[in-house]
């Protein structure tokens, strides 16, 4: 097929599937039709506006930022713009994510937990199964934002990751019923998997692969946000937009321009050790973290610093000034778009919703830290040892940031270190370093409260909040398609009032083998060592060995009463079992299940 027939075909796909929302959009005819004009009655659909000042929204997803990283919430990377707007808002420090990407992804999206809408994994093939609660696809009846707002009169642009498309669906032949132009978008700029190349992305624009031209791709996304805005703004000056903006930073490949990470030289010598206690005091000092907090030991997979060699941490060094680079230059980018939104004066009357990090830092980059070899365990790459990392990294250090490091991450020190004050990272679904994130929420015209909010609160929350702030019911039905009850649980109660008590008293966490089920600010969770990442394939989980945690009175989950509360952890273990039931989560699928592929998709599967 030549290139002209391509494109013609492309085109023909989109305009069918546009056809194809507008036709589910019809309501059945109400009017009469006789045989004779007199004898009928005219009847047209009721054109859909959103209601008159309604705010534009700005969803603002961070990837792999561990609590401790953004100066907004104590941490030692310099992000000035999403300082700005915790000072024009409320920020929350007791926010959750599910622990890892496409789970997080799809609760946002749908405010109800990620089993619950078949995402207890991934939309990959490798990492999906053929059970209800992991298949990877988002069912209708389980509706986005987007297809709510956009049914309330407001368009929707998403740019960045999406991470919930199904690779089998993810080429220019479709279906596209599962990409963002599928879930109420009408708008996407980005790329459909889990990770791409900041200066290669895997690049899709509405319903086609297109080519990068080279710029690294956060100002790429900002350009089509802002693009999209000023297009619709020209045509419909009063309505309003929702904008879900999700960068590929801070995931691996850690790369960005020199300018941005030689800003941070020297800032990280002292290394990861003094970075935790220098973060911990900060915030305290701010108040982000209660004053009981205790700062955890240093995980036994990390290193002391001081007893590394000069070399060694020349190296880690400068694998964090990289990561702080890009943490600061996604800072700039947001404030382009912030900046925009200012000098076209939407700022005051635009709610933001800014989520930093959709779970823990990453420990992705293992011990040693990571330039350009896959070093998970599905990784075809041949193992090194210790001494043949180091030397290997050593050889490698002026790639650390370029485009040449296609696989960038910093050691599991920098990750321990960026999600201070809590143990553990990303992945680690049964640890607060793996799932409590920062939260924002401005909106300069709506909300005149400021200040810190520490009521408990999930990523399943978002979107019942934002709909609540709007002034608008979840609705029933969805272009005739019943929807399931949402559930997660409004914020916006504690937005005028800071000594609410918590209303979202009970969730539940799962990712391949971690788990945690939390109650009233009881915890009780089951680590799982054979990791993704990190830690000796021949360590087996002891799916009898539980921790129990009390974090009202040790948020950082330093001292285990599981022995001393034997009853309370029984009790919560019985209430992670109808969790995990009332949710589809079961069967527990491990990472060990899918390493030694236990897991698999037949061909032909859909």
């Amino acid at each position: 097929m030549n290139c002209k027939a391509l494109l013609a075909m492309t085109a023909l796909v989109s305009i069918m599937s546009v056809v194809g929302q507008v036709q589910a959009q019809q309501k059945p005819y109400q009017g009469k039709i006789g045989r004779t004009l007199q004898e009928s009655t005219e009847w047209w659909p009721k054109t859909i506006r959103a209601s008159a000042g309604s705010p534009n929204v700005v969803w603002i997803l961070l990837d792999d930022v561990g609590f401790g990283a953004s100066s907004a919430f104590g941490g030692g990377v310099s992000t000035p713009r999403l300082e700005q707007l915790t000072q024009q808002g409320v920020r929350y420090t007791n926010f959750h994510t599910t622990g890892i990407c496409a789970p997080t992804r799809a609760a946002l999206l749908t405010g109800r937990n990620s089993s619950s809408v078949h995402v207890a994994g991934f939309s990959h093939t490798s990492l999906s199964a053929g059970f209800p609660g992991w298949d990877g696809r988002i069912p209708s009846e389980d509706g986005t934002i987007a297809e709510i707002l956009r049914d309330r009169g407001y368009n929707a642009f998403a740019v960045g990751k999406y991470g919930v498309t199904p690779d089998e669906d993810a080429t220019d032949a479709g279906p596209f019923d599962r990409w963002p132009t599928g879930k109420g978008f009408d708008h996407f700029f980005g790329f459909l998997g889990s990770a791409t190349d900041q200066y290669k992305p895997d690049l899709v624009e509405d319903q086609a692969h297109v080519k990068p031209d080279g710029r690294h791709l956060s100002e790429l996304i900002t350009d089509k946000a802002i693009s999209y805005i000023d297009t619709q703004k020209k045509a419909a000056p009063d309505k309003p937009f929702f904008l879900y903006y999700a960068p590929g930073a801070t995931h691996a490949p850690h790369q960005v321009a020199a300018e941005w990470s030689d800003r941070y030289k020297g800032t990280f010598d002292d290394g990861w050790d003094a970075y935790r206690e220098r973060v911990f005091a900060e915030q305290k000092r701010l108040g982000i973290i209660p004053a009981n907090a205790v700062l955890p030991d240093r995980d036994p997979n990390v290193e002391a610093w001081a007893s590394l060699s000069f070399e060694e941490r020349k190296l880690y060094a400068r694998f964090m000034e990289v990561y702080a680079g890009y943490l600061t230059y996604t800072d700039y980018e947001i404030g382009r778009l912030i900046d925009h939104l200012k000098e076209t004066n939407q700022f005051d009357n635009t709610l933001f919703v800014v989520m930093i990090g959709d779970n823990g830092g990453c420990r992705g980059g293992t011990i040693y830290g990571d330039i350009d070899r896959d070093t998970s365990w599905a990784s075809k790459d041949k193992p090194l040892s210790e001494k043949e990392n180091v030397a290997y990294n050593l050889s490698k250090m002026n790639l650390i940031g370029t485009p040449e490091a296609v696989q960038g991450n910093y050691p599991v020190g920098w990750a321990q270190a960026t999600n201070t004050p809590f143990r553990l990272w990303k992945s680690d679904a049964n640890s607060e370093g793996g799932t409590r994130n920062p939260l924002i929420i401005s909106w300069p015209n709506g909300i005149r409260e400021r200040g810190i909010r520490t009521q408990y609160g999930h990523v399943i929350d978002i979107l019942p909040t934002t709909l609540d702030l709007l002034g608008i019911k979840p609705p029933e039905e969805i272009r005739h398609v019943p929807q399931k009850p949402i559930e997660g649980v409004s914020l916006a109660y504690s937005i005028s009032d800071a000594q609410a008590a918590s209303r979202h008293r009970l969730q539940y966490y799962y990712i391949f083998g971690s788990l945690a089920i939390y109650q009233d600010g009881w915890k009780a969770s089951q680590d799982y060592p054979n990791s993704f990442y990190l830690l000796p394939k021949d360590r087996k989980p002891d799916e009898n060995v539980w921790e129990l945690y009390n974090l009202n009175e040790d948020p950082t989950e330093r001292v285990d009463l599981s022995k001393r509360y034997p009853e309370k952890l029984a009790e919560l273990r019985a209430l992670f079992n109808k969790e995990a039931k009332d949710h589809n989560l079961y069967p527990l699928i491990t990472w060990g299940d899918v390493r030694d592929g236990k897991t698999h998709r037949p061909a032909g599967a859909n």
